[in-house]
């Protein structure tokens, strides 16, 4: 078996391996003892562990038994047990054939008793799982987050023209707009955070009525929470032959809307760039190309990767609604699909990573934003003009002004019409020295974006404070 096993991430298929994962040596040594197959058996080694010890502990077996089979489930090797999977054909029976033989005869009936197989495997993957979000994907999410932090602190005031459907719109600040991904992606990373810790795991068997279970103890739901309280994990309320697959579907969903949120961020950081627009650059190191025939091409090719993660991860929670479905008790159609959750959780820790690195180099040209924003100052007085003409009684405010918006179109600015107009300018004149000055200088009219801005940097940062890096 081992000669025919790939020897390198070029020998990969899936590019996750070759390229993300198996290409990035800072996050393949973060996420193998997680994701990786080796500690996939190495976790349900443990989860064998567990259960020997809350066996000795409910007076099952000796103390001594259970040390011995601990031991040895410390110990796997984790080629033997493929190995020994390529004559079984069983993942589990393979693992529990290398444990016993590492045994004395009295420890070896005691190895797996009682347990069916996903007992150990659903244990295991909640572990793992959860083990991986806390100390991976929610470091590395919080990284993204601080970096955003950082850059709406420091953009709180710089102004920037908002937009909707792609035009302008009304002022805001770029801090302001940042804040928007620090409140999502702060919100999703501790959603998280919270769905990873509350997967079950289950020690019921083979059809989730503690049958086999019941044979050798009085108290099977006793000895299955000493089992996983041993692991920091909670039992299900109610199992089959498998955890309620909603668990599984919770955390996909919740790192895919954290992937969506990151991919929302990297799109408008991507057309911040366009060259008609410039107020942001992604870095380019001294020897990147960016087009194999255009020399002078800087393309955004950081931000375009996320958003294309995204697109290539997003249709697998279609994966996990279907994976609700298991025949009565339990079939095996889950079996294959349920083990390409790692992926997605792969995926979502390599996006955090870089999108925080590209944010944290990321260039914001003050100049163009400002320039930006004054080319629209003759449109965007249209809000403030119609509502403070509202507020001084004029009886259709905005149907007055949306007619000077289509004569401005002549060159004219809004407000230069409006104070053409006999009654605009005597309603006009009614207004505090304020209120024309908001007008007079329609760039300014940000409304609470800085104060907005700072109070959500201020917030998600004692949010995040525990998870947050130094």
């Amino acid at each position: 078996m081992s000669e025919q096993t790939i020897r390198s991430r070029f020998d990969a298929i899936s590019p996750l391996d070759y390229r993300f994962y198996g290409g990035d040596a800072k996050l393949y040594a973060e996420l193998h003892p997680y994701l990786s197959e080796e500690a996939a058996i190495r976790y349900k080694a443990r989860v064998e562990g567990a259960l020997a010890q809350a066996m000795a502990q409910q007076g099952l077996c000796s103390e001594r038994v259970a040390a011995s089979i601990e031991r040895a489930c410390r110990d796997i090797d984790p080629a033997e047990v493929g190995e020994e999977e390529s004559r079984t054909l069983h993942d589990v029976r393979a693992l529990v054939n290398v444990i016993r033989e590492r045994l004395p005869d009295e420890a070896k009936p005691f190895v797996h008793l009682g347990a069916t197989s996903y007992d150990i495997v659903d244990t295991a993957n909640a572990l793992r799982y959860r083990e991986c979000v806390e100390k991976v994907l929610v470091p590395r999410l919080a990284r993204a987050v601080a970096v955003c932090i950082t850059i709406v602190e420091a953009e709180a005031e710089t102004g920037q023209i908002g937009r909707t459907h792609g035009r302008h719109a009304e002022p805001i600040t770029f801090g302001f707009a940042v804040a928007e991904y620090v409140a999502r992606l702060g919100e999703r990373t501790l959603r998280l955070g919270e769905v990873a810790r509350a997967l079950p795991g289950k020690l019921s068997g083979a059809v989730g009525a503690y049958n086999a279970l019941g044979l050798l103890t009085p108290e099977p739901r006793e000895l299955e929470r000493r089992f996983l309280g041993a692991l920091g994990l909670r039992p299900a309320s109610h199992s089959t032959q498998i955890v309620p697959p909603e668990g599984w579907t919770d955390l996909v969903h919740h790192a895919i809307t954290a992937l969506g949120v990151m991919a929302k961020c990297a799109d408008d950081m991507r057309h911040l760039q366009r060259s008609e627009i410039g107020e942001v650059a992604e870095s380019f190191l001294a020897e990147q190309v960016g087009s194999s025939t255009m020399p002078h091409k800087r393309n955004p090719v950081s931000f375009e990767n996320v958003k294309s993660l995204w697109k290539a991860m997003a249709p697998r929670i279609v994966t996990t609604y279907m994976d609700q479905i298991s025949e009565h008790q339990r079939d095996l159609t889950n079996s294959a699909s349920q083990r390409f959750i790692g992926e997605v959780l792969a995926t979502v820790a390599y996006a955090a990573g870089r999108l925080a690195d590209s944010l944290e180099s990321i260039r914001v040209d003050q100049v163009r934003l400002r320039a930006n924003l004054a080319t629209a100052r003759g449109g965007i007085v249209a809000e403030p003009l119609y509502v403070l003409l509202a507020k001084y009684g004029h009886p259709d405010a905005h149907e007055a002004v949306r007619k000077l918006t289509l004569q401005a179109e002549s060159g004219r600015s809004v407000l230069e019409i409006a104070a053409m107009d006999p009654e605009l300018k005597a309603t006009l004149g009614k207004m505090t020295a304020g209120e024309r000055e908001q007008l007079d200088h329609p760039e300014e009219y940000r409304g609470l974006a800085a104060e907005v801005a700072r109070e959500v940097a201020t917030e998600w940062r004692g949010k995040l404070s525990a998870v947050l890096p130094e």
